[in-house]
């Protein structure tokens, strides 16, 4: 017997929730890396994640092609702008330290602290996904970025993250889904596709105007996202 529409609801939301959990398990093995090194060393005027990290990245079974620590700057104790932040070369395999131009005076400057993977975390100490965006200072792919805040007491000391290309998530949830009687569609709040097995959504684009409401579809816990089941090639069904 088929699975009703509202049973295929919840077991593609199910794994969606359970993929995002596991990219989340790595981003807090890093966010507690930071704090066991602020609770040591305090203000963290030198590096605080142990070189060790960045193996994260090469674990089997890892989403993350890029992962680490994004600092919150303090002018007023003298702390700049600063990552500790590893990406995963695409041509060997072989992982690098990211580092881009965190100098204020220079033309390609990078302040990070307007960017909404750090600050809604910093605003909300919550923790939140963006994408699917294109990675611009690495490999041009599409990637999601999953970042929770990192505190010390009161007070915010930066967030942890990890990026996920899009194909290897969706990937990894097909694979875990096993065979689908309808394609799906996840969107975020801006209406734009994160995952699509329907050919009409492309990742990246936005939802078509005549695809219904901003809002319908099925709310996924812990992510910005509602999921969306096509059926008769038409959107929404939630």
């Amino acid at each position: 017997m088929s699975p009703g529409r509202g049973d295929e609801v919840a077991r593609v939301g199910a794994a969606v929730s359970t993929v995002v959990e596991q990219v989340f398990a790595t981003v807090a093995r890093v966010r507690d890396a930071a704090l066991r090194s602020l609770e040591r060393e305090g203000t963290p005027s030198a590096a605080l994640l142990p070189a060790g990290t960045r193996e994260l990245l090469h674990e089997p079974g890892q989403l993350a092609v890029g992962l680490g620590l994004v600092v919150a700057p303090r002018p007023e104790a003298g702390l700049p702008l600063r990552l500790e932040w590893w990406q995963v070369d695409p041509g060997d395999g072989s992982s690098r330290a990211l580092e881009p131009d965190l100098r204020p005076t220079s033309l390609g400057y990078y302040d990070y602290t307007a960017a909404e993977w750090f600050d809604v975390p910093r605003r909300t100490g919550r923790r939140h996904v963006v994408g699917p965006h294109v990675d611009v200072h690495g490999t041009g792919r599409y990637l999601l970025t999953l970042t929770e805040p990192v505190g010390a007491g009161r007070r915010f000391a930066g967030v942890a993250g990890a990026d996920v290309p899009v194909r290897r998530f969706e990937t990894h949830l097909l694979r875990t889904l096993g065979p689908l009687p309808a394609p799906f569609v996840l969107v975020n709040d801006e209406q734009r596709v994160v995952l699509s097995t329907a050919p009409r959504c492309l990742v990246g684009s936005l939802l078509p105007p005549d695809a219904g409401a901003p809002g319908e579809g099925a709310r996924i816990p812990g992510v910005p996202w509602r999921l969306l089941l096509v059926h008769g090639g038409r959107l929404p069904v939630g």
